[in-house]
């Protein structure tokens, strides 16, 4: 228990720092969205894929019908994610982002049929009034572009987490979808083309194979062990590590509400993940 407990820790310590990275190349104006996006599915699909190669398993990466569902959420993500980041700083687009996959992934626990316990329902609720305190009046009101692009990203990540839970080795599905969704990362960039610069394309490498490739590999390993309603609970962590991260390297102030909302959300998912 206390080994999934760490390795879930160090998979949203993960998703946080995606937040930040992003918003760190995309800051000084030098580095665009789409390129951004593209180097960071590119980075991740050759690490995923060296290491599935040296594994023996070259042969799972050959695209088939099945990995089409992980291609499509993965995409909406990471374009919806780089292109939010040009307007949203590091937690708020955090805070958008898994609030929408909370939404996403307990509807899927409701359509699953899964039990949801009277104690996970309420610390899901106080978890979410953490969020929601972050943008109740007197908050920063986020770009509506932006909330509408990290929105979407939200439900391509909740909807990738889902399809994770049912999917077999997690390093093959998770290569053959960052592979085969680098295509579509490049089609975007030929759509709406921008440029970087050498900090950024380091930035977007950190991002694609460590804290994405590598995370979310971890990630679809650990999500088999865990409902999806708790797999949505913990990930509202993520906003509250993210704003830290703003705070430390991109000069967001701390406040009392950052303070209070981060004590209530978990709080929440303590209480979610309490049996009985």
């Amino acid at each position: 228990m206390m080994r999934l407990v760490a390795l879930t820790a160090l998979v949203m310590t993960a998703f946080a720092a995606n937040s930040v990275l992003n918003r760190l190349a995309l800051e000084p104006g030098t580095t665009g969205p789409a390129s951004f996006a593209l180097i960071r599915l590119a980075s991740g699909a050759a690490l995923l894929a060296l290491l599935v190669v040296l594994q023996g398993q070259a042969g799972t990466l050959k695209p088939r019908a099945a990995h089409l569902p992980g291609v499509l959420t993965l995409t909406l993500y990471i374009l919806g994610f780089s292109f939010a980041y040009q307007t949203l700083p590091a937690g708020l687009g955090a805070l958008i982002l898994f609030g929408g996959v909370q939404i996403t992934m307990f509807l899927g626990a409701v359509i699953a049929r899964e039990p949801l316990p009277p104690l996970r329902i309420l610390g899901a609720g106080i978890a979410f009034a953490g969020l929601a305190w972050l943008m109740a009046p007197g908050a920063a009101r986020p770009d509506p572009m932006g909330f509408a692009l990290m929105s979407a990203a939200a439900l391509g990540w909740g909807l990738f987490s889902l399809i994770g839970r049912k999917a077999g080795a997690p390093l093959p599905t998770m290569s053959a979808s960052f592979l085969w969704a680098t295509p579509l990362g490049l089609l975007a960039f030929l759509i709406w083309p921008d440029t970087t610069d050498l900090r950024g394309v380091i930035l977007a490498v950190i991002s694609g194979a460590v804290t994405s490739g590598l995370g979310y590999a971890l990630w679809y390993r650990v999500l088999p062990a865990i409902p999806s309603s708790i797999a949505a609970v913990v990930q509202l962590t993520v906003p509250i590590i993210a704003m830290a991260g703003g705070m430390v390297f991109l000069s967001e102030p701390l406040t009392l509400r950052f303070a209070l909302a981060a004590a209530l959300v978990l709080g929440g998912v303590a209480l979610s993940l309490r049996r009985g």
